[in-house]
């Protein structure tokens, strides 16, 4: 996977496949792992401020998707480089795919790509970490499985707080999220929203809508506010209070698997 006209010899490839035998009937994916660029794209243009923003990545998202692995023996697909080079969760035709622009930073090393450039990043970044999840999928057939996608947001958006500590995002298909959003609000301390501060779409979302709904696999988007993911204390408390409501999701959650 290495080695490629966009990643050198050496660089970490295009995911990282974490406890792929897990037996847990859920499968985590977390597309904005990483905020790593490939050394032939330098920085694209940005400086290491930028490139430690949210525009780059999700921070703190992986820790917690690693958290959880662990907690429910789930496999795990970590996106390995910053959604800047291509954003893993955007279809191709989306303009944020390849964003030459993003929150108002600009990113000169997306200006006026050639389409050589462009299917480039899409054969060595988007689609071995599309097919990685696919083949795990395929590798499940016949087995009840939970599709969950591990996010972060910022607290602000355009000067508005947002008051959501996380949230619950779906598409058209909520039959997961009926079941977590109580499982998630059952201890009454954090605002969980549902559908906010995202939901998912396929104008926007490419993971979700293809992974999940492609297949008729129960899925859902999780999003935690960022300044609740600083600490190391932090993402414990996320890892554990998402493995719980996971592991007790309530009456009906043996109806989600009742076409397998």
């Amino acid at each position: 996977m290495t080695g490629s006209a966009l990643l050198s010899p050496g660089e970490p490839p295009p995911f990282s496949l974490v406890n792929p035998t897990g037996l847990a009937r859920v499968l985590l994916v977390c597309d904005h792992a990483s905020n790593r660029v490939p050394l032939r794209l330098g920085s694209l243009g940005l400086g290491a401020a930028d490139l430690a923003d949210h525009i780059a990545w999700d921070p703190g998202a992986a820790e917690v998707a690693l958290g959880l692995s662990a907690r429910l023996d789930a496999p795990l697909v970590l996106g390995g480089y910053s959604r800047l080079v291509i954003d893993l969760n955007r279809p191709l035709a989306n303009p944020e795919s390849m964003a030459p622009e993003s929150a108002g930073v600009p990113v000169p090393g997306n200006r006026d790509l050639s389409p050589q450039a462009r299917a480039e990043r899409v054969r060595a970044l988007f689609d071995p970490y599309h097919q990685a999840v696919d083949r795990l999928l395929a590798g499940r057939a016949g087995r009840p499985t939970l599709l969950l996608s591990i996010h972060s947001f910022t607290p602000v958006l355009d000067a508005a707080p947002r008051p959501w500590h996380a949230g619950v995002a779906y598409g058209r298909d909520r039959r997961l999220a009926d079941l977590l959003l109580p499982a998630l609000r059952r201890p009454g301390d954090l605002c969980i929203g549902d559908n906010q501060p995202y939901g998912v779409d396929d104008a926007h979302d490419y993971t979700l809508p293809t992974h999940g709904e492609g297949r008729g696999i129960p899925h859902v988007m999780i999003e935690m506010r960022q300044d609740g993911l600083r600490t190391a204390a932090d993402i414990t408390g996320w890892a554990e209070r998402l493995a719980s409501a996971i592991t007790h999701l309530g009456p009906g959650a043996d109806g989600l698997f009742a076409g397998d």
